[in-house]
Order: C-alpha cells, then sequence, then structure tokens
C-alpha cells in the first residue's frame, strides 16, 4: 500500500507545475511507487497470486503512460525515464 507521504513525494519531484497531479510525468511516478512496494511484497509473499496479477496491469498501464508520452512530449519522456530510473 502507497502511503500519503510516499505518494506526495512521488507528486513533487516529477510534477509539471504546483497544482499538478494529473499529469502524465506525475501519473507514471505514482504507478512506478506503487510497482515497487507491490515488488517487495511480492518478494516475500510467493504465492499471492491475486497480487501478482495486480502488478501486472500497472506495469501494463505505466507502458501505456509511457508510450503516450514518448509520442507527444519526447523530450519530458526522456526526463521521466532518467529521474525514475527506468530503462
Amino acid at each position: 500500500m502507497l502511503t500519503k507521504r510516499k505518494k506526495q513525494t512521488a507528486i513533487k519531484s516529477t510534477q509539471v507545475h504546483d497544482k499538478d497531479t494529473g499529469s502524465s510525468e506525475v501519473q507514471i511516478a505514482i504507478i512506478s511507487k506503487k510497482i515497487d512496494e507491490l515488488t517487495k511484497h511480492l518478494k516475500e509473499h510467493k504465492g499471492d497470486k491475486h497480487s501478482r496479477r495486480g502488478l501486472i496491469g500497472m506495469v501494463a498501464d505505466r507502458r501505456k503512460h509511457l508510450k503516450y508520452l514518448e509520442k507527444t512530449k519526447p523530450a519530458r519522456y526522456e526526463a521521466v525515464i532518467k529521474k525514475l530510473g527506468l530503462k
């Protein structure tokens, strides 16, 4: 479970302007934090198939957001990739 504090730090680190909470960059950062948390959980609980399915859905969702950002704003895509350490 992603805590409010972790979510806020993810938003602050990638937001485009002060009140930005829904841009692609922010959504990618939040999903990435959730993926990290769920990955830690699954390392401990290997038999949790339901959470594994949720993780696969989150990875697909993040991939869609990244693909959109790459098509529309390549410079911001590169910045997000470097900031989050994804590739």
